[in-house]
């Protein structure tokens, strides 16, 4: 399939992490990315260090009151994107986990399928805590049955491009959760929509000084909640989701890891 011509910026969701964002948005200018920074919900000094950062490399700013989530934080730039004219966001974590010189790799697989949802896969290193390692894995085998596919290699990685259109109408027509059950869902809700999700495998470090946004108790109940809703949506699309299983379309990609 030859590549066609897309617009994309990045999205970078920031709550805790303003003072670790700015090599990771001079990285993505280099590569001839506009950021499109979220500040969700940070106190004073996190939003003076946003508003410098953007007065500095051009960046764009938007801005929640008071916290909303990860999730939220995500559609409320992609919005301002798709107001600016672009037809696709890399989302990229804020907290200098991602690789981001894998991000032309990710836009170049949008540009060849821009229909699809372009997500990494990550590969670890010594770094990551072993909990969250063997624990990623109850949420990939819930997706897999939920999607009755194992297209979605990794659903909880927040390195991915997304086509606009798609994914705001989405938005528009389902609630979609606002925190960190946002990257499961999402994925989720689009692959029933039928929408391709390509992989790419991806280096993802756990930063030395890095500051999680995860809440042990809220986040847990939220993705449990969130599975037992996509479980139960499974079940009513169970004749579309096995006929797209039984013949899969010639125009789906395919898997790339």
């Amino acid at each position: 399939m030859s590549e066609l011509t897309i617009k994309c910026c990045a999205v970078i969701p920031v709550y805790n992490h303003a003072h670790l964002v700015g090599s990771c948005v001079r990285q993505l200018q280099a590569q001839g990315l506009t950021c499109v920074l979220v500040n969700d919900g940070g106190d004073a000094a996190a939003g003076n260090i946003l508003r410098q950062l953007c007065d500095e490399t051009g960046s764009e700013l938007c801005e929640q009151f008071p916290n909303g989530g990860k999730g939220s934080a995500v559609l409320l730039g992609m919005q301002h994107a798709a107001r600016l004219g672009f037809t696709h966001v890399l989302q990229i974590d804020a907290d200098g986990q991602h690789n981001v010189a894998d991000a032309p790799s990710l836009i170049a697989l949008a540009a060849q399928y821009p229909q699809a949802v372009i997500t990494g896969v990550p590969e670890y290193d010594e770094s990551v805590p072993k909990h969250r390692y063997y624990s990623r894995y109850l949420t990939h085998v819930w997706v897999w049955i939920e999607t009755l596919s194992l297209e979605i290699k990794d659903s909880m990685c927040g390195f991915r491009v997304y086509p606009l259109a798609p994914t705001l109408a989405l938005a528009r027509d389902v609630r979609i959760g606002a925190h960190m059950d946002f990257d499961i869902e999402i994925l989720v809700r689009l692959s029933w929509r039928g929408l391709a999700i390509v992989s790419l495998p991806t280096r993802v470090i756990y930063p030395e000084h890095g500051v999680s946004n995860f809440r042990l108790w809220r986040d847990n109940l939220a993705i449990i909640k969130m599975h037992t809703c996509l479980v139960a949506g499974m079940l009513l699309r169970l004749p579309i989701l096995l006929a797209r299983r039984c013949k899969k379309s010639p125009e789906r990609p395919d898997e790339r890891t």
